[in-house]
């Protein structure tokens, strides 16, 4: 299966119309992928045609005009290129609060379900009242494998990957929206981790630029990439293809899902099997913690 994970530019539009043809575009230049990926609060974009302050609560608030254009765009794009549409994720108004949800749409032109992020970044708790939404786990399954979603700060935890993986995701991805090298690097090694966990692959969509006319995504570092478990027929560092720092574009790669379940039944380690059993031997138990003073000088 072809995956694209896009290093996106959140970008200023005069309009609507003018919105949904730069997204045509993205789509048109990924044509190449079967499934592809946009990264975090992508949708921030929409933000530049609003009128409104540049305040982040108030910018949201105006955006949720906006929640039916957005889903009903990437729906027919989906439909019109026959792709699956990993949309980047929208700060919606759901039950009161504001909530990171990812809509992924399939080739039919539908909505196929949605992933909620869970963990919430300093930013998000404290300058823009951003909740964690549904404690619900999606695994799509296509004919060609299976995947899960893990937006930005959920991915350098290891509980929904584990989750996931566990329940048949092949694949997990890694929308994400970071401003420095620190933090696209932390999603990055955040990846990596979760790779050789699960021994599956993830991949990294992140932002890049600037978008000064909204303070909640301002500055934007990114770059994308696929990650594997280095293991048999996968690359020795486990790094199967990353992409230029802070330089917009698709970044391809095809994944042959068979190659999971190989190296969980015959690679060099098992992690994904001894996590399980670690899991059940130790569900009850408690181990004692010993502190050694040690003296110097």
């Amino acid at each position: 299966m072809k995956i694209g994970v896009a290093n996106y530019p959140i970008t200023l539009h005069k309009n609507l119309e003018e919105w949904k043809e730069h997204v045509e575009k993205w789509v048109i230049q990924g044509n190449e992928a079967e499934l592809l990926v946009f990264p975090e609060y992508g949708s921030m974009e929409m933000a530049s045609i609003l009128p409104e302050e540049k305040d982040p609560k108030v910018q949201v608030s105006a955006m949720q005009t906006y929640l039916d254009a957005f889903k009903s765009c990437y729906a027919a794009l989906a439909e019109k290129y026959k792709k699956i549409i990993v949309a980047p994720s929208f700060p919606l108004l759901w039950e009161n609060k504001v909530i990171n949800r990812v809509f992924v749409f399939g080739p039919k032109g539908e909505e196929v379900g949605y992933q909620d992020k869970w963990f919430m970044t300093p930013f998000e708790r404290f300058d823009w009242d951003v909740a964690p939404g549904e404690p619900k786990l999606t695994v799509f399954e296509t004919p060609k494998g299976s995947f899960g979603i893990q937006i930005c700060y959920d991915s350098e935890f290891s509980i929904g990957s584990r989750l996931l993986a566990e329940n048949g995701a092949d694949l997990i991805l890694l929308p994400s929206c970071t401003e420095t090298l620190r933090g696209a690097t932390r999603v990055h090694v955040g990846a990596r981790a979760r790779a050789l966990e699960n021994q599956c692959y993830t991949a990294v969509s992140q932002t890049i630029g600037e978008a000064l006319w909204s303070s909640a995504v301002d500055y934007n570092y990114g770059y994308t990439g696929f990650y594997s478990s280095p293991d048999l027929g996968l690359p020795e560092d486990g790094i199967l293809q990353l992409g230029p720092k802070q330089l917009q574009g698709w970044l391809i790669q095809e994944l042959d899902f068979s190659l999971n379940q190989r190296i969980r039944k015959e690679g060099g380690v098992r992690n994904f099997e001894d996590h399980q059993k670690i899991l059940q031997v130790h569900k009850d138990f408690k181990f004692e913690i010993v502190r050694k003073k040690i003296e110097v000088g």
